[in-house]
């Protein structure tokens, strides 16, 4: 008996395999995208995937633009075909369309592995819903209120580093690894921003947190630290559900995890309950209300909003959708803005007058604790913010699915491959879309023939070509654009600038190994690593620290 069943699953999966293939070599056979000009394909198995893997992120599509125009097509892992697209008016349709344009559900099955049901993996109305949940927990006036988090937190990172130099010897200079000590930076401000604790990074004690584990080992495993061959079984999984009941040992790290991240989360959400039901309690009893909401992290906004009796009920998250914003806030508040920052730091430390401008403006605010509003008011801190999320977006591109046949308005025509000339590209449901968000923010046509120059005085005055990006901050796609745009683009500018302020008022920077050595590597964030002898990469920022004698 339990060999025939064995049998029929097998006979079963046979099946399914094949049906897949067979639906796959339909798709690939007859999109409409195959008609689009573009280079043709290197692999039978990884289509054009090496070449573009050899390179950094839209520098080979920006070539493949330059040569065959600014709509294009290729093929990559399985011959699949990605429509790439650099025009204004079709990027505004594909981000206005939600509904066609979705993350594909194998993205969305290894991303929910990481985060559950939270904001950046849901789609449809249950995305509608968290987002108009979680709206006013970003806005100017909790960010504004949040400040002091950052500026605090980057204050005492500044303090970190003195005491680095000081242990350095001569106490004049230091060599620092500045993508890890803003990483654990970002950490403490999104612990106590997001949920109200401290989680201690800047210090030796806190370094080597659960949290901090487990968020390490969700972002390597499984794929990450199997190569090529991990990927492969992470594609087969999310390709094929029946695989998920066969666990590697990437799987068993994952869930180990997962479960780590649950319990603490869980545990940030019982104190926060019940720190809400004694407050109220002491304050004469009675049910939670609307008014009651005064405590200024993420996490208890939202379980006060949950709570509260005068909110209705679809105004509310269920427990685990809360649960699913605790990894969801730090992956988008800790990852991107370290990340930003750090490439800022590579930028000032490759460009001394551009540096010692921005020291200067900064050296000129009268308090080593600025507030939101004197932040903003520093317009060449600004204009620096501003120009590296242009030149180093640190997410490069998106990837939707088609999940309905389209056809997506251009504003530039094109020529196919058979020389008609287009106005629209039409595309089928399963085919692939790429938002080029690095390549459209270092587009010549839009930014003059200097884009490919980190430049922050070009903000003084923004090419009028510039207004035809449709993102939703500073004429950029760093934050996308449309329904999905980056919910916490406000929380993420203003960190950034705080962790500036602090920094460059209170260090000189040099790289302290030849630019040249650093490469960018991404998987969903672009990172700097530098490749040691034996060829492996380690994610690092090596920079020469020096107290500035103000």
């Amino acid at each position: 008996m339990s060999y025939m069943l064995g049998v029929y699953v097998v006979v079963a999966f046979v099946a399914l395999v094949l049906y897949k293939l067979v639906l796959h070599v339909w798709s690939i056979s007859t999109t409409p995208l195959r008609h689009l000009p573009g280079p043709p394909s290197k692999s039978l198995l990884w289509g054009n995937n090496e070449t573009i893997k050899k390179e950094e992120h839209s520098v080979v599509q920006e070539r493949w633009a330059a040569e065959y125009g600014q709509t294009i097509a290729y093929q990559g892992a399985f011959g699949r075909w990605h429509l790439w697209t650099m025009d204004p008016r079709a990027l505004h349709h594909v981000l206005t369309h939600p509904a066609v344009y979705k993350r594909s559900v194998a993205s969305r099955f290894v991303l929910s592995r990481l985060l559950g049901p939270g904001l950046l993996v849901t789609e449809d109305e249950q995305h509608k819903q968290q987002r108009r949940v979680l709206s006013p927990a970003f806005g100017p006036a909790q960010v504004r209120a949040l400040t002091e988090v950052f500026v605090d937190k980057s204050n005492e990172l500044r303090d970190c580093l003195l005491a680095e130099v000081s242990r350095a010897g001569d106490g004049a200079s230091a060599r620092v690894d500045a993508n890890a000590w803003l990483t654990r930076a970002t950490l403490d401000i999104i612990g106590l921003a997001g949920f109200g604790h401290d989680f201690a990074s800047l210090t030796p004690a806190g370094r080597e947190n659960e949290l901090g584990g487990a968020m390490a080992t969700l972002f390597t495993a499984p794929h990450a630290q199997n190569g090529r061959s991990g990927r492969f079984v992470s594609f087969l999984q999310a390709t094929f559900p029946l695989l998920r009941l066969f666990k590697t040992e990437g799987n068993r790290r994952s869930e180990r995890a997962q479960a780590a991240m649950r319990r603490i989360g869980m545990r940030l959400i019982a104190e926060k309950k019940a720190a809400i039901l004694e407050e109220k309690g002491s304050g004469g009893g009675g049910g939670v209300e609307r008014k009651d909401i005064t405590e200024r992290d993420l996490l208890t906004l939202l379980i006060r909003a949950n709570m509260a009796t005068d909110i209705p009920e679809s105004q509310r998250l269920t427990d685990d959708e809360v649960l699913a914003q605790v990894p969801t806030f730090i992956v988008a508040g800790h990852e991107t803005t370290s990340t930003a920052t750090t490439w800022a730091l590579f930028a000032l430390a490759q460009r001394p007058h551009v540096q010692s401008k921005l020291r200067e403006e900064l050296l000129g605010s009268p308090t080593d604790s600025p507030t939101m509003d004197e932040l903003n008011a520093l317009p060449y801190l600004d204009a620096v913010v501003r120009e590296t999320l242009r030149f180093h977006s640190p997410v490069p591109k998106l990837r939707r699915e088609v999940f309905r046949d389209d056809v997506i308005p251009v504003d530039t025509p094109y020529t196919d491959r058979h020389g008609r000339v287009r106005s629209y590209i039409e595309i089928r449901k399963g085919d692939t879309v790429n938002i080029p968000i690095l390549a459209i923010n270092r587009r010549k046509e839009l930014w003059g023939e200097d884009a490919h120059e980190f430049r922050p005085e070009r903000w003084e005055n923004i090419p009028e070509a510039a207004g035809s990006v449709p993102g939703v901050w500073a004429n950029l796609l760093t934050f996308s654009g449309g329904h999905r745009a980056c919910i916490g683009f406000r929380f993420s500018i203003v960190e950034t600038k705080a962790l500036l302020f602090a920094l460059i008022r209170g260090f000189e920077f040099e790289l302290a190994v030849p630019a040249g050595d650093i490469e960018k590597r991404s998987a969903v964030v672009t990172h700097p690593v530098v490749v040691g002898p034996d060829g492996k990469a380690k994610r690092s920022l090596p920079v020469i620290i020096k107290p500035v004698r103000a």
